[in-house]
C-alpha cells in the first residue's frame, strides 16, 4: 500500500497560504497511521470574507457567463491532465481507484459539464433575462420584466468528508458560473486531498485572484462576518445542517442556504420485476453496488431494499450470493472492490448505528475475509445485510448507518411501498426496477413528492443508467424534507441559486436599455438593411419594416404542390368554410414564414452566414387569399462566440397584415460575422 508522508494542511485565505502550528491528527485510513494535521487557528475569517468580495468579487464581475465557462473548462482540461498525485493521495481516504475516479475525474467533468451549459443555455452576457415583458399598461408603455444579476457576496462551501475533491467542484462549478467568490470548508478528516486539489486550481493561476479561498480546519467565527448578500451551501448530516440553518447571523440577515444532508435512500423493486428478470438482476447488482462504492460511505447509498414480501427469499439470496464475490481491502490493489471507511471513529459510529437497528432488524451477513490489510488497524467493516422484522418499524426509517449496510424491507402492494418509501420524511434519490410501465408510473409519481430524483430503470436502459448513486451536474441533486431541501445541482437552477431575481419596471425604452434585450414597444433604429451590417456595428434595436406582398390563390397551390402539404384548410373552400377557425381557404403557416423570408432577406453576400432555427413561433392570425403581407424585422438580442468569428443575432420577426393584425410572431436567430471575418450568402 502507499506511504503517505506527514504533513501540516494549509489554508488558502487573501491571496496565501497559511499554516497552523498545531492541529487536529488525521489518520491514514488503512494503516490508522498518522498522516497529517489539520487547524485553521490564526486565520481572519473576517478578513477572508471581505477579501473574497473585495477582490474575487470584481474580478469576476469583469466576466460573462461565457467568460466564466471558458474558464470553467480550461480548469478542467488542467486538473485532468495529470491526475496521479490525486490518486495516490486518495488512498489514504479508504477510496479505491474506482472510488476515486468518481472523485477526481468525475468533479473535473462537473466543470465541464457547466462550462457547456454556461454556453448554451446562457448569454455572453453578465446579466439573464429571465422570461419574457409584461404589459402593465393598457397601452403598452409600460412594462415589468425579471433578471437575474450578480450579487457582491461571497459563498461559504461546506463540505463533506467522503467526496473532498468532486464535493468542492460540484459547488464550485454552479458558483463561479454565477459570479460569485467563494470560500471552501472541507471535512477535516480529508482536507489534505482538498488541500492537494486546491494548491493545483492556485498554482494554475486559472481562477481570477480572490474567486477561491480554502479554510482547512474550523471555521471559526466566519459565519458571524456573512451578510445579506452572502450564501451558504452545505453537505453533511441532517443533524449539522439544522444547526447551521438556524445560525443567528444566517437568521438575521435571510441568507440564501442550501442544504444537501443524508437521507434514508430506498431501491423498490417492482412486483413485476421476478427472479430471473433483467430489472431484477440489475436491481441485485445496483444494491451491492451501492453497499460497496466508497464503503457505503455516501448521501446516495441505498440504505432501504423495498422488495415484494413473496421475493424477499430471493432477493436475500441473491444479495448474500453477490456480496461474497466483493474483495474487501487495500484499496490500492486494483483487484479490490471495497476499502476502508474515512477513519476509526467513523466506523465506530457506523457500528454503533448497526447495533441501533438490531432491535428491529435480523442481521443476515456481517462478516467478511480481509485482504491484505490488518482490519484492527484499518477502518475496515465487512459490508452488512440486515432484514427488518417489522417494515413499518420507526428506527428501520430513521437511523442511517452511513457505511456498507443496508437493511431489506418487505412490502405488500404498490401503495405500500409508497408509504414506507415516504416514511424517510424525504431523501435524496430513489429508484424503482420493474419491466411494466404501469407499475413503474404508479410507484414513480406516487414517490416523487418524497424524493429529490427518481432513477427509473428497466432492461432498456440497464447498460446505460449513469447509476442510483450518482448526482449528474444537468439535474436536480437535493431533496425534501431531512435530505436538506436544497437543490445543490440541477444545471442553470444552481447556477440562479446565487443570482439575485429582481423584477425591472419601466417604460420599453428603459426595458431595452437595462437589459440589453429589445421589447416590443421600443424604438427602432433605421441604419439602412441590418442584414447588411457585421456583429460589432450592429446594434440592439436595428430595424427594417419591409415591402408588402400580396398573398394569392397561385402561391397557396404552387406552395401545396412543392412542399406536398394539401391540408385541406389549404385546398378546399367549402370544407375550410366549414370549421370553426377559418372563413375560407388560407395560405400554410410555413408559406407566410418563406413570403416574409423573402421579404426581409439580403439576397448577396454579407455578413449573415445563415438561419439556424426560429424560436416563439406562432400563427396569430389566418392569411387569405388578398392579404398583403409586411414584415417589421428587428435585431433583439447579440451574443458574441469567442473566438469564432461570428456572434449570434436574435431578430423579433412580426409578420403583419393590410389591416395591421399581426399574422405570425417568432425570433429568427442568425450568425452574423464580425469584421474581417468570411462572408457567405
Amino acid at each position: 500500500m502507499n506511504a503517505v508522508k506527514r504533513h501540516v494542511v494549509e489554508s488558502y485565505v487573501g491571496g496565501r497560504w497559511h499554516a497552523a502550528s498545531d492541529g487536529v491528527t488525521l489518520k491514514h485510513a488503512v494503516t490508522g497511521s498518522a498522516i497529517a494535521s489539520v487547524s485553521s487557528d490564526g486565520i481572519d475569517f473576517g478578513a477572508t470574507a471581505e477579501y473574497a468580495r473585495a477582490v474575487g468579487g470584481p474580478a469576476l464581475g469583469e466576466l460573462t457567463f461565457h467568460d466564466r465557462a471558458a474558464i470553467l473548462r480550461a480548469l478542467g482540461k488542467y486538473l485532468l491532465a495529470d491526475t496521479a498525485a490525486f490518486y495516490e493521495l486518495s488512498t489514504a481516504t479508504g477510496a479505491t481507484r474506482s472510488d476515486s475516479w468518481v472523485d477526481i475525474e468525475g468533479g473535473a467533468g462537473v466543470l465541464m459539464a457547466y462550462s457547456g451549459i454556461g454556453r448554451r443555455e446562457m448569454p455572453n452576457a453578465k446579466i439573464v433575462v429571465d422570461g419574457e415583458p409584461v404589459s402593465l399598461s393598457r397601452d403598452g408603455s409600460f412594462l415589468g420584466t425579471h433578471i437575474l444579476g450578480p450579487r457582491p457576496g461571497v459563498a461559504v462551501h461546506v463540505n463533506a468528508f467522503n467526496f473532498p475533491c468532486w464535493g468542492m467542484l460540484e459547488k464550485l462549478a454552479p458558483t463561479f458560473l454565477a459570479g460569485m467568490p467563494m470560500i471552501v470548508k472541507p471535512a477535516s478528516q480529508t482536507a489534505y486531498l482538498t488541500e492537494l486539489m486546491v494548491r493545483s486550481i492556485i498554482d494554475s493561476g486559472i481562477l481570477p485572484e480572490g474567486s477561491l479561498q480554502l479554510i482547512s480546519g474550523s471555521t471559526g467565527d466566519l459565519l458571524d462576518h456573512l451578510g445579506p448578500q452572502d450564501a451558504v451551501a452545505f453537505t453533511g448530516s441532517a443533524d449539522t445542517a439544522r444547526l447551521l440553518r438556524t445560525h443567528p447571523t444566517i437568521i438575521a440577515n435571510s441568507i440564501r442556504f442550501n442544504a444537501e444532508a443524508d437521507s434514508l435512500n430506498a431501491a423498490i423493486l417492482g412486483q413485476s420485476a421476478t427472479q430471473g428478470s433483467a430489472e431484477f438482476d440489475l436491481f441485485i447488482a445496483e444494491v451491492i453496488r451501492e453497499m460497496t462504492v466508497k464503503a457505503g460511505q455516501k448521501c446516495t447509498a441505498i440504505r432501504r431494499v423495498i422488495v415484494p414480501a413473496n421475493m424477499v427469499g430471493d432477493v436475500e439470496q441473491a444479495l448474500v450470493a453477490g456480496l461474497a464475490g466483493v474483495r474487501v481491502g487495500d484499496p490500492a490493489n486494483p483487484e479490490t472492490d471495497m476499502g476502508a471507511l474515512v477513519s476509526l471513529d467513523q466506523r465506530d459510529e457506523v457500528r454503533r448505528s448497526v447495533d441501533s437497528l438490531r432491535g428491529v432488524a435480523d442481521v443476515v451477513v456481517d462478516s467478511c475475509d480481509f485482504h491484505d490489510v490488518d482490519e484492527r488497524l484499518g477502518a475496515f467493516l465487512a459490508p452488512t445485510l440486515l432484514r427488518a422484522s417489522d417494515s413499518r418499524a420507526s428506527a428501520v426509517h430513521s437511523i442511517e448507518a452511513f457505511g456498507p449496510v443496508t437493511t431489506i424491507i418487505s412490502y405488500d402492494s404498490a401503495a405500500d411501498a409508497v408509504d414506507l418509501a415516504a416514511l424517510g420524511k424525504g431523501s435524496l434519490v430513489a429508484s424503482v426496477f420493474t419491466p411494466d410501465d404501469r407499475e413503474a408510473a404508479e410507484l414513480a409519481l406516487g414517490i416523487a413528492a418524497h424524493h429529490g430524483r427518481v432513477h427509473v430503470v428497466d432492461e432498456a436502459c440497464g447498460g446505460t443508467t449513469t447509476g442510483h448513486g450518482s448526482p449528474m451536474p444537468q439535474l436536480v441533486h437535493g431533496g425534501p424534507g431531512r435530505a436538506g431541501g436544497g437543490e445543490e445541482l440541477g444545471g442553470v437552477r444552481s447556477v440562479y441559486h446565487y443570482m439575485q431575481r429582481t423584477a425591472i419596471q419601466g417604460s420599453p425604452d428603459k426595458i431595452t436599455a437595462i437589459t440589453g434585450t429589445w421589447t416590443n414597444g421600443s424604438r427602432r433604429n433605421d441604419n439602412g438593411h441590418p442584414f447588411t451590417l457585421h456583429f460589432e456595428d450592429l446594434q440592439v434595436g436595428d430595424a427594417i419594416k419591409t415591402d408588402s406582398r400580396t398573398v394569392t390563390i397561385d402561391d397557396i397551390e404552387a406552395f401545396a404542390d412543392l412542399t406536398g402539404d394539401h391540408f385541406y384548410a389549404h385546398m378546399d373552400e367549402e370544407a375550410a368554410k366549414a370549421s370553426p377557425i377559418f372563413n375560407g381557404r388560407v395560405a400554410h403557416g410555413y408559406f407566410v414564414l418563406s413570403a416574409a423570408a423573402g421579404l426581409f432577406v439580403w439576397a448577396p453576400p454579407g455578413p449573415v452566414l445563415a438561419n439556424y432555427g426560429l424560436d416563439n413561433l406562432r400563427f396569430a392570425t389566418p392569411t387569405y387569399p388578398g392579404d398583403d403581407l409586411t414584415v417589421h424585422l428587428t435585431a433583439k438580442e447579440k451574443s458574441l462566440r469567442a473566438g469564432a468569428g461570428y456572434g449570434e443575432v436574435r431578430w423579433d420577426a412580426q409578420v403583419v397584415n393590410q389591416n395591421g393584425e399581426t399574422a405570425a410572431t417568432y425570433d429568427l436567430l442568425t450568425m452574423v460575422a464580425c469584421r474581417g471575418e468570411g462572408e457567405s450568402s
